[in-house]
């Protein structure tokens, strides 16, 4: 990864990222599932399978901003690296700045030759 670039980095992290989300809401919604099947009332049931589907629609939704959101990052770096890469750098010439005497020392001498 040393020479990977950073948008592709970028990309990789929100995809393990995306992986992780979408394993722990399927593993919510069936733990809700199961609680569904074993509740005693219907309107229980109900409730709880209404769960489970509210939390797989939220975790589809916030994978799917997880998603947009590394995409345009990773497109905006890699936008700003090409346009980097492609201005010219101006080579900065170095004047020396010749030596002058400091002022002060030039204004001290003028005031004693006034006394």
């Amino acid at each position: 990864m040393a020479d990977a670039d950073l948008d592709v980095v970028i990309r990789q992290l929100a995809r393990q990222l995306h992986t992780g989300l979408m394993t722990r809401a399927k593993e919510r919604r069936d733990r809700f599932n199961g609680l569904a099947a074993k509740a005693k009332g219907k309107e229980t049931g109900d409730r709880f399978k209404m769960m489970a589907k509210a939390t797989m629609e939220q975790a589809i939704a916030a994978a799917k901003r997880l998603q947009m959101s590394a995409d345009n990052v990773a497109d905006s770096y890699a936008r700003s690296i090409r346009i980097a890469a492609s201005t010219p750098v101006a080579a900065k010439v170095e004047k020396k700045a010749a030596k002058e005497k400091p002022v002060k020392k030039a204004k001290k001498a003028k005031a004693k030759k006034a006394k």
